[in-house]
């Protein structure tokens, strides 16, 4: 058996570091992965590339001398890395053979999601980012508050620290309920979404419309659609495979049962 010491650059091989293979198929996938200017020349690319391999396959040695391998850490996160490669492969895969939707679904789909084609939008939002408090008493305020200074004022009050930002978001990524709900709300009125254990309330001080129609809009419909489906398909998959795995739980640990 030949050692990795005797190994060669040559062939597929295009570089050995310490007796480890950098192979071709590796380089390749690296340049693919990298968005390389048009205006570079290749073989620096190439090159550039290459040695930021070598760079990587020499920082990851030094991390198994120090045993960061063996740690629970790592196993974990390498165990987590694998299995969202593999779940996004299996999305992909589904994507690949859902069943394109007819005109008819896609004008469908098209007219119930205004705020993702004619009158999509950019808002410009002002924000504050606080503790979602626990006394109703608290909320009821919050609640009340009709704009932003009032409901700073409310915090304020109550000792609660917040942090005030600007943003923007695209109406496409909001949900077309969530959509029309705003869209009904008092200009310079705040509304509130809940993030985790935080509030944050906005106000909308601009908007931009961004429409997009006619011959643009379809495409996208057909592939928001098929991301749906897929989400449904792997949805109904989850389900199936719970119904027939055998899965056993310490006690404690068990997801409460269904009523």
């Amino acid at each position: 058996m030949t050692s990795g010491c005797n190994r060669k650059p040559e062939g597929q091989t295009v570089a050995v570091v310490n007796g480890e293979e950098i192979t071709l198929p590796d380089l390749n996938f690296a340049l693919n992965s990298t968005n390389v200017p048009a205006s570079m020349d290749k073989t620096a690319a190439r090159s550039q590339i290459l040695q930021q391999l070598v760079d990587r396959r020499l920082l990851a040695e030094q991390a198994r001398k120090e045993g960061i391998d063996k740690s629970p850490e790592y196993l974990n996160r390498v165990r987590r890395a694998d299995e969202d490669m593999l779940i996004s492969m299996l999305a992909a895969k589904r994507l690949k053979t859902a069943q394109l939707p007819s005109d008819r679904e896609v004008q469908a789909y098209i007219s119930a999601h205004p705020n993702m084609f004619d009158k999509r939008e950019l808002w410009d939002l002002q924000q504050i980012s606080y503790p979602t408090p626990t006394d109703p008493a608290i909320l009821s305020e919050i609640v009340k508050a009709s704009t932003m200074p009032a409901l700073i004022s409310v915090l304020q009050a109550h000792n609660i620290a917040f942090q005030e930002q600007k943003n923007r978001v695209d109406t496409a990524i909001i949900p077309s309920a969530m959509f029309s709900k705003i869209n009904a709300i008092p200009p310079g009125e705040p509304f509130v979404v809940p993030a985790g254990k935080n509030s944050v309330a906005s106000v909308i001080t601009g908007k931009q419309p961004q429409p997009i129609s006619g011959p643009k809009a379809n495409p996208l419909a057909v592939e928001t659609i098929r991301k749906t489906q897929t989400a449904k398909a792997l949805e109904g998959l989850v389900n199936s495979l719970r119904g027939s795995a055998k899965l056993e739980y310490q006690p404690g640990y068990a997801p409460p049962a269904k009523k």
